[in-house]
């Protein structure tokens, strides 16, 4: 199962390495600049983290509405204020309080408590031909043999994508995009050179592979 986070945050530079950090973890990562849509978004979401600066609604209206409309949402609250009386203004309604700057390993270990003390995990397995995928600590394993394939960031994070859109044929493009976060260019065989060296990884054959899909002339696709 792949847990799926409402993230808030208005500054682009940290929202952009957080929530990169946390995919790369295996999360699917829901990120908006502000409150606006916020229970909409929150609908398909495991776990909410917000900060509490946000530009209109601030964080804490923000999180008391998405409590309201969904009580067992574990929500991490996000903030550079320190003081006790912001942190129990917080906790009046939030499950946790992190305050900033923190580093991403202490934010990930408070995600992984709150979501076992509400019944999802990330570190929750899939079976996918010889292979048994540890999302949560970016590991994947070969059945047949129990040795852990070992993948590059990169290409756990190409693997990932796929793995949450499983079935579906994504696009070089889409592809490219979600995990280089840059704009794909025409002709690039950036994203073509990392799929070789995976299947040659997590292929059995990888000149006829089962796994990772070419669909000639739009993308790739992993087969569930």
């Amino acid at each position: 199962m792949t847990v799926t986070l409402l993230y808030i945050e208005d500054d682009h530079e940290i929202g952009s390495v957080v929530s990169a950090d946390l995919s790369e973890r295996g999360y699917s990562v829901r990120w908006l600049r502000s409150g606006e849509g916020a229970t909409e978004e929150a609908s398909p979401c495991q776990l909410a983290i917000l900060d509490v600066m946000l530009p209109g609604l601030d964080g804490f209206t923000v999180g008391q509405r998405l409590k309201r409309a969904y009580p067992k949402l574990p929500i991490l609250m996000l903030s550079a204020r320190t003081s006790i009386d912001d942190k129990l203004q917080g906790l009046e309604f939030a499950d946790d309080y992190l305050t900033k700057p923190f580093h991403p390993d202490e934010l990930a270990a408070r995600i992984e408590v709150l979501l076992r003390r509400n019944g999802a995990s990330v570190q929750d397995s899939l079976t996918l031909k010889h292979l048994v995928i540890y999302e949560g600590d970016n590991r994947v394993i070969n059945a047949q043999t129990q040795e852990e394939v070992m993948l590059t960031g990169k290409q756990f994070q190409i693997f990932s994508y796929l793995l949450r859109h499983l079935g579906q044929i994504m696009t070089k493009e889409q592809i490219y995009e979600a995990v280089w976060r840059e704009t794909y260019l025409e002709g690039d065989k950036t994203l073509m050179v990392h799929i070789r060296y995976l299947r040659e990884k997590l292929e059995l054959d990888p000149g006829n592979p089962v796994i990772i899909e070419t669909v000639r002339g739009i993308g790739y696709r992993v087969r569930a």
